[in-house]
């Protein structure tokens, strides 16, 4: 069924490539097969292997984990068009991945741009999630009342930028140096920076930005499913606004964790994020 390539993301990681859509999706799966399965979605500009601190517990803990390289991150998932980076397109491929690996339900777990494909995910397709954990990004809908109300939308002032079309001749040759200043380890800003270098990568990356469907944030619907909100106290990009609104739009068991970290959960706070997740896996869905 599936189709290993030689380039394995860790030693005990086997990359899978996808079909879905016309595109192909590089997965990294490891874990044991018969374990309960965790789906973990990255951010910009990162890919896969910005989980690598956390998934060594979570097999240790019997789960299954199964990390893509998003759309426009797959170097054959990367289409021109930003009408094609909807979030409702990278919600057919997170559905499309579970099914080409036989997996009927997993526990979503997204960071940044990866939390916004989550959300969306639970509030879609909640039959197919078993518990949500969502590092970072805030509720669609908070974050849109948090835009109007707060200091939210002086943080998000690089959605226009991004949006522009000079985004790519003013930001990629910078990018390793913000990335470092908004706290990203400078291992994981060279990679990240590494990748948007090749042909097409950044543009690709900018179009979720471009592609955005503001509707999304505006009228989003509550989430049904248990669900932890993972929020850095000193995360440049979202606010405390927002991160508290996010438990009107959770019918569900609902934890807000507050880390004593920034925007970059995954590789600058690994001991905190597995512990939330061991907390939030173990949740039986209802």
């Amino acid at each position: 069924m599936t189709e290993p390539s030689a380039d394995a993301a860790s030693p005990d990681a086997t990359m899978v490539r996808v079909p879905h859509d016309g595109l192909v999706f590089d997965v990294a799966v490891a874990g044991p097969d018969d374990g309960p399965a965790v789906l973990l979605l990255h951010g910009f500009p990162q890919d896969h292997t910005c989980w690598d601190l956390v998934v060594g517990d979570l097999h240790a803990r019997g789960l299954r984990t199964i990390a893509p390289d998003l759309r426009g991150y797959s170097p054959d998932a990367r289409p021109d068009d930003p009408a094609a980076y909807r979030t409702s397109e990278m919600v057919g491929d997170a559905v499309a991945i579970l099914d080409h690996l036989d997996v009927a339900t997993a526990h979503v777990v997204g960071h940044d741009w990866g939390g916004v494909v989550a959300w969306a995910t639970a509030m879609g397709v909640p039959e197919r999630v078993d518990t949500l954990t969502v590092l970072s990004t805030p509720h669609p809908a908070a974050l849109a009342k948090a835009m109007r109300t707060s200091t939210q939308g002086l943080r998000s002032w690089y959605f226009l930028l991004f949006r522009s079309r000079i985004a790519e001749r003013l930001v990629l040759p910078r990018l390793r140096g913000l990335l470092m200043s908004s706290g990203m380890p400078r291992s994981s800003a060279m990679r990240a920076g590494e990748r948007m270098d090749q042909p097409g990568a950044f543009s690709a990356a900018l179009n979720y930005y471009r592609g955005m469907d503001t509707s999304l944030f505006a009228r989003a619907s509550d989430v049904t499913v248990p669900t932890t909100l993972a929020w850095g106290t000193d995360d440049p990009f979202f606010g405390r606004a927002a991160a508290l609104g996010t438990a009107g739009h959770v019918a569900a068991d609902y934890r807000l964790v507050a880390v004593h970290g920034d925007h970059w959960l995954p590789e600058t706070e690994p001991e905190a994020v597995t512990r939330i997740l061991r907390d939030r896996v173990s949740t039986p869905h209802p």
